[in-house]
């Protein structure tokens, strides 16, 4: 994922601690799906040697072969400049044409991979020890493998579901100078349009052993955006200091805007986050959880829940700065010093809001604050709404799939492709099904690595809940 997300709820696969060692045998139906994961793992599609291109034609063969037509399947390249970075979009018609499609997404870049730095080649797909390892075995092909595998099995199905289903596998989500979420949004909206999309961004928390902790239903992210903080003036000769300094002046402001916490914001999503929470936390902390949800202006609460940095991150918007840039010359009062400010904004808030709340807690006026450019929408989207549908089933189908294991609705405090789509008011969900250890199993690092079994009990539920999804 984009910006890694971090912080409460892993993205990775975990496996419980007895199911470390040989897998139990695949079914036929299963061994398919290994063959088709292991296919989409080996297509390289680095932004630096890679194709998505090749990859989305490999799936799209492979639909063909379970009955998709050609009219089904739109494969499309990337930009001029980067013809490589396109994608596929396929389409199963529903049999009510009244009903509203859902969409499945998933994007089929993955991060970089240095073969002298792994213990094994990241672009061979390998089993060992109980875990499947390769470069994007988690993020994203998983759920790239998992969602075109359910398009076949959906394809081969007695009768059609009720809903339209669509796939959408697309390219530049890991950082790439191309965006084909993005693209497709804004050029062939009517491609992929969806009453709601699932994506990545949920999963779930294991302990060290990988012994299954929770599961997270993700509805909202918050949008990244930096700001460029500066004061000039005429400097001068360093052997005259005058109390207007540059730097002096900017540091003062950095120093008042880190003092300063963000006003706490809540969501359907984070109120039922905290709820959970507070049944899982001790005592103090859970009191402390349940007045703040009471009243998010008590600051003696804040300060008790806020010790943890991932809830004081989902509290609120949070802005840090993060480079500086100062001075001409050592013998030389500083002309200008500049500050690279970096937010990541609670979903709905706009970047002039948050501008001018910079601007306020600097405390001054000489201090000018600029948005740097962005890719991100320029609408603020509002978190989407926690339905019965959606959420509801998640939830029924969870108790089967994972008996005892909570549900908690969350909120990624990083970024995924989902921001186009809930920009363009197409409510977007990471889906959960998977439980990620600490050490975060290698994702966007070394020796990438997720749970045969576990992965194999993911495709189990998705599929599931596709089907539910699409037969309401």
């Amino acid at each position: 994922m984009h910006h890694v997300i971090a912080g409460l709820l892993a993205a990775a696969i975990a496996v419980p601690a007895a199911a470390q060692g040989a897998s139990p045998p695949l079914r036929p139906d299963q061994q398919a799906f290994r063959a088709l994961y292991k296919e989409l793992v080996e297509t390289n599609t680095t932004v630096s040697s890679g194709s998505c291109n090749l990859a989305a034609e490999r799936m799209a063969a492979r639909l063909k072969a379970a009955g998709y037509g050609d009219a089904d399947i739109r494969l499309f390249p990337g930009s001029a400049e980067r013809p490589q970075d396109g994608g596929l979009v396929a389409t199963l018609k529903g049999s009510d044409p009244k009903a509203k499609a859902i969409l499945l997404l998933s994007h089929l870049d993955v991060v970089e991979a240095k073969r002298a730095d792994w213990e094994r080649d990241p672009f061979t797909f390998i089993e060992e020890g109980g875990f499947f390892y390769g470069r994007g075995v988690s993020d994203d092909k998983a759920h790239g493998a998992i969602f075109t595998d359910a398009m076949i099995r959906l394809k081969q199905a007695a009768k059609a579901p009720k809903r339209t289903v669509k796939l959408a596998l697309t390219c530049g989500e890991e950082g790439g100078p191309w965006n084909s979420a993005k693209w497709l949004v804004e050029n062939h909206r009517d491609w992929i349009d969806a009453e709601f999309a699932l994506n990545e961004g949920g999963g779930g928390k294991a302990d060290a052993t990988g012994k299954p902790i929770s599961l997270a239903f993700q509805a909202g992210e918050k949008v990244y955006q930096d700001f460029i903080l500066e004061t000039r003036n005429p400097g001068g000769h360093s052997s005259r200091p005058r109390p207007d300094n540059a730097i002096y002046e900017l540091a003062a402001g950095l120093v008042r805007l880190g003092k300063s916490d963000f006003p706490i914001l809540l969501s359907d999503t984070t109120r039922g986050y905290f709820t959970e929470m507070a049944k899982l936390a001790d005592a103090p902390t859970a009191a402390a959880i349940r007045a703040l949800l009471a009243n998010p202006a008590d600051a003696a609460a804040d300060a008790i829940v806020s010790k943890d940095p991932g809830w004081h991150s989902t509290l609120r918007t949070t802005c840090v700065a993060t480079m500086l840039d100062a001075g001409h010359a050592r013998n030389a009062l500083p002309q200008r010093a500049q500050a690279n400010v970096n937010c990541r904004m609670f979903p709905g808030e706009s970047v002039e809001k948050v501008r001018a709340q910079i601007a306020e807690r600097l405390g001054d006026p000489t201090i000018s604050v600029t948005p740097r450019a962005s890719e991100n929408p320029q609408t603020p989207a509002p978190p989407p709404p926690l339905s019965p549908l959606v959420y509801g089933t998640a939830v029924t189908l969870a108790t089967k799939h994972f008996p005892g294991i909570p549900l908690i609705p969350t909120m990624a405090v990083g970024a995924t492709d989902g921001r186009y789509l809930n920009a363009a008011g197409m409510p977007t969900y990471g889906m959960p099904g998977r439980f990620g250890m600490p050490d975060g199993n290698g994702v966007h690092g070394l020796n990438e690595r997720i749970s045969v079994a576990g992965v194999m009990k993911e495709r189990d539920y998705l599929f599931d809940l596709i089907t539910a999804y699409a037969s309401k």
